[in-house]
């Protein structure tokens, strides 16, 4: 039997994924399981799942790749494969993606006749460390990053190290950051062991550990809050600076990876932790300068700096109108619903354009 790795998020590793899938649809009529996969997915990682019994091209349907199309439009889709495919409400929608067709199908699943189950099969490193696991589905809205969603947990994750093979540089070093994030929130010894890998010429074997570590640290804070009401909060570090970052980069047509976001993000929170709570100085411009040479630089000038906080206002972590972030007293010690002035968050913005 596939080895369990997180029982709140239901993660397996799978073993035999072609059985593996098998195993979990075998208990509902094949013309009731629906597949959902976008454009580079079906592309490149189809043809390991094509001959699974109960997977139909009829049933099938192929969104549009990135982010930019985690939209209404893209929902609707899914929603008449579902209404004209027969779906009822105990059918199976599988999503075969990165972090994108994952959002979108759990929330299509989750609102379709009320809700049906669905098993999420991440393709990308960002997908298998975080976006398939915890519960959180969503797309966005009027430009807003994962603006409308709902908390539900997959049937079961299905995570299969081989899809990383056919990832670009680019979506390996994104999934990256959301593995430095769980390091940063968890403990020093994690981010020493992860400071020290080559991520861009990644041993493969290696990073199937790194993996299944990463995994079983975000389950560690799901599993302690599922709905977000307070520990689990700590998975947002970086989050609130880096989703401003992904919206304008969106709104300029000139769109970021998210993990290329949540990185510039991380730095702009390390600094802030630095004026909020005291976080060393010296670690913020060591750790900043590590994850330039990894991510590169976000550009933007002071003349964004009124946009980039407007879009904060906008987060889901806010309260009383207030913005909220996740900060650092140092590694693995965390302060949750930490709130700055504008001016502090101006100089966290200030302090990102100046660390070239």
């Amino acid at each position: 039997m596939f080895p369990l790795l997180s029982k709140e998020s239901n993660v397996f590793i799978a073993e035999d994924l072609k059985k593996d899938i098998e195993y979990f649809i075998s208990g509902f009529p094949h013309d009731k399981v629906f597949l959902l996969s976008d454009e580079t997915a079906y592309e490149m990682c189809y043809p390991k799942i094509k001959e699974v019994v109960g997977l139909s091209p009829e049933r099938t349907v192929i969104i549009p790749s990135g982010d930019h199309n985690k939209g209404v439009e893209t929902l609707a889709k899914v929603w008449h494969l579902l209404s004209h495919g027969g779906a009822d409400r105990k059918s199976l929608l599988i999503t075969l993606g990165g972090g994108m067709p994952c959002d979108l199908g759990g929330f299509a699943a989750s609102t379709f006749k009320r809700g049906i189950q669905f098993i999420n099969i991440p393709t990308t490193l960002l997908a298998q460390v975080d976006a398939s696991i915890g519960g959180k589905t969503g797309i966005n809205f009027e430009g807003f990053k994962n603006e409308v969603g709902v908390f539900n947990q997959a049937t079961a994750v299905l995570i299969e190290t081989s899809f990383l093979d056919t990832l670009d540089k680019e979506n390996i070093v994104s999934g990256f950051a959301e593995m430095i994030k769980h390091a940063f929130i968890y403990s020093a010894d994690r981010w020493d062991q992860l400071k020290d890998f080559d991520i861009f010429n990644p041993d493969y074997s290696q990073l199937k550990e790194l993996v299944a570590d990463s995994i079983r640290i975000k389950d560690h804070f799901v599993q302690n809050d599922p709905l977000e009401n307070h520990i689990r909060k700590a998975l947002n570090f970086g989050h609130t600076f880096g989703h401003a970052f992904e919206s304008l980069a969106m709104h300029e047509n000139r769109a970021v990876l998210h993990g290329y976001a949540v990185a510039f993000g991380m730095i702009c929170e390390l600094y802030l932790s630095h004026i909020r709570l005291g976080f060393p100085m010296p670690q913020v411009m060591s750790i900043a300068n590590q994850l330039e040479s990894i991510f590169g630089h976000f550009e933007f000038t002071k003349d964004h700096f009124d946009e980039l906080y407007r879009l904060m206002t906008h987060d889901k972590k806010n309260d009383s109108n207030r913005i909220n972030f996740t900060l650092l007293e140092e590694i693995g010690k965390i302060q949750i619903n930490c709130q700055a002035s504008k001016d502090e968050i101006f100089d966290s913005l200030h302090f990102y354009c100046n660390i070239k």
